[in-house]
């Protein structure tokens, strides 16, 4: 029986830090920082919801982030 798979590292962050930053200054601080998938989207939006890993969400509204959430 082989051994079940270890799942890729996420960063070791504090995603309450990029709400209220502007978006892009939110991406570039989420890639530095090792965030793989970085996913903007307006109030609202109809998303997918499947989690991916090493992926960051944030709702960015009049260019400001509101709201960011892994998976």
């Amino acid at each position: 029986m082989s051994s079940l798979p270890t799942p890729p590292k996420e960063p070791d962050d504090d995603l309450e830090a990029y709400v209220g930053l502007d978006a892009e200054q939110a991406e570039e601080r989420a890639r530095a920082r090792g965030w793989s998938t970085i996913r903007s989207v307006p109030p609202g939006a109809f998303i997918t919801m499947e989690y991916l890993v090493g992926r960051v969400n944030f709702e960015v509204a009049d260019g400001v982030v509101r709201r960011s959430w892994k998976g």
